[in-house]
């Protein structure tokens, strides 16, 4: 993964490797995730932290995480959400927003103080001084201070969220309001303490594995090109196959199942002159049900996300199996909790949950001759910027549709995606249908992306080639789509 927070996520996938390893022998115990601490910060010299006895708490809590738990037992810090708040490393972030700067030049004006009753500023011998308890964080005194002096110091955290769900209790640690959050994990990587994290299902995903039940990998369309040029998803179906799992399958076909029913919404919704917007993006139907409920009942496809897709198809064909997504996306963890969706992924790993578990049986990724295509070309592309959307088109022209007419507006990261949906609350958007993609270039470009998404888009084209030059329709007439439903409520047609 390459990122700003190597050594947070270095750290982070070394626990999950060694609780993994843990899990495989059967030795999660107590003592032995106390004596994990002690390996991990051996001591007597803290290397991360102000000293020995935060690091190790920090540790003991992301232990936890590994596990699918909340970072500590206090029954008031419980929680369901997926992304958590590791509090002690919380506390080196800055209380105070807005900060004096050497800039200040103590002028006889004193704009700064004269600009809030609250007296939040006081005349320091070398600088104007804010009060961090006083401070209503308005901005009036930095819009006033004609030396720019006074900085707005919004931390990372907070500032890539999307919809105002990072607030700071009074000791200045983060809190997340699970009304608000839509569990995109934009903020994991974001903090550069590692304060902020998501559960982890691996602990879970080995003991399904441990039982003998029939565990089935889904691959998201995002996977080629994660890794280079060289593995491809039949290096991946190997590998996974070498730690237990029974097979795997990859999701671009849930996405060319998704395409071919989304399409004949699309093509209702055209007739009665009804906006539509797209289902495959857990991140952007948080969005919508929470931020704009009425487009959430009103403007939604009502069709599954090809995630969800295949794991019904495994479901129908296997009964009993457990099905486990691996992809970028912190989100679809919380996708696959959603109980009014059912028979959805039994658990979903990130990229570096997958590196971590394939660590902890010493299976490497390695190239292999035979190929493994089961998805279109179009289906494929699900993973970047207006895949969706063109396959959609693509399933509309395989039925005869005209299709030159209709308008996209094909959206990728927060900023995009709200306002499409904000035009569309209003009645002002122009388009017909919107794309929502909540990463900047789509999935490829996922919080938990394994490579810089340059070179993933870079490896991908080569492997895509190898896709063959199937049609969506033609590709599912190989799969048994009376068997299952397509739509979210799981009722059939």
């Amino acid at each position: 993964m390459v990122t700003n927070d190597q050594g947070i996520v270095s750290l982070k996938h070394r626990i999950l490797e060694e609780v993994a390893r843990l899990a495989w022998e059967g030795r999660l115990t107590e003592e032995e995730k106390d004596a994990l601490v002690y390996k991990i910060i051996p001591g007597p010299i803290a290397q991360y932290r102000c000293c020995i006895d935060k690091e190790r708490e920090i540790v003991r809590q992301r232990i936890r995480l590994a596990e699918g738990l909340c970072p500590t037992a206090i029954p008031e810090y419980q929680s369901e959400n997926v992304i958590q708040v590791i509090r002690p490393a919380c506390e080196e972030c800055p209380i105070s927003s807005y900060t004096v700067t050497d800039n200040c030049r103590l002028c006889v004006g004193k704009a700064c103080q004269s600009s809030w009753q609250f007296g939040a500023i006081s005349i320091g011998h070398h600088r104007s001084h804010i009060d961090p308890a006083k401070c209503k964080e308005c901005g009036k005194c930095a819009d006033a201070c004609p030396y720019s002096a006074i900085a707005h110091l919004e931390r990372p955290c907070k500032k890539v969220c999307p919809t105002g769900a990072i607030t700071y209790d009074e000791n200045g640690i983060c809190m997340i309001d699970e009304k608000k959050c839509i569990q995109c994990g934009h903020c994991v990587h974001a903090c550069p303490f590692g304060a902020i994290s998501a559960k982890s299902y691996l602990v879970d995903i080995i003991k399904e594995i441990l039982a003998g039940k029939k565990v089935i990998a889904m691959c998201a369309p995002a996977t080629e090109g994660q890794f280079g040029a060289d593995i491809s998803m039949a290096s991946v179906r190997a590998a996974l196959k070498k730690i237990g799992f029974s097979d795997m399958v990859e999701v671009g076909l849930g996405a060319d199942m998704t395409a071919a029913y989304e399409s004949q919404e699309w093509a209702e919704a055209l007739k009665e002159g009804r906006k539509m917007t797209t289902s495959c993006c857990p991140a952007f139907i948080g969005l919508l049900k929470k931020s704009f409920p009425e487009q959430f009942e009103k403007n939604k496809s009502e069709i599954i996300s090809p995630m969800c897709a295949v794991s019904r198809y495994l479901k129908a064909m296997y009964p009993g199996c457990v099905t486990v997504f691996i992809g970028p996306c912190v989100a679809k963890k919380a996708e696959s909790r959603d109980k009014s969706v059912p028979d959805n992924a039994d658990f979903v790993m990130t990229y570096g949950e997958f590196r971590a578990l394939l660590r902890s049986r010493d299976v490497e990724l390695a190239p292999v001759e035979e190929s493994y295509q089961e998805a279109s070309i179009f289906g494929k592309r699900f993973a970047t910027s207006g895949g969706v959307a063109n396959a959609v088109l693509e399933c509309m022209q395989e039925r005869g549709i005209d299709t030159s007419a209709i308008k996209l507006r094909k959206c990728a990261g927060p900023k995009e995606c709200i306002q499409a949906v904000t035009l569309l609350k209003f009645g002002k958007l122009p388009e017909d249908f919107v794309e929502g993609m909540f990463c900047p270039g789509g999935c490829v470009g996922g919080p938990s992306k394994h490579k810089a998404e340059n070179e993933i888009v870079r490896a991908r084209e080569d492997l895509l080639k190898q896709a063959g030059e199937r049609k969506v329709l033609e590709n599912l007439e190989q799969y048994p789509m009376d068997r299952f439903s397509m739509y979210r409520d799981g009722h059939m047609d």
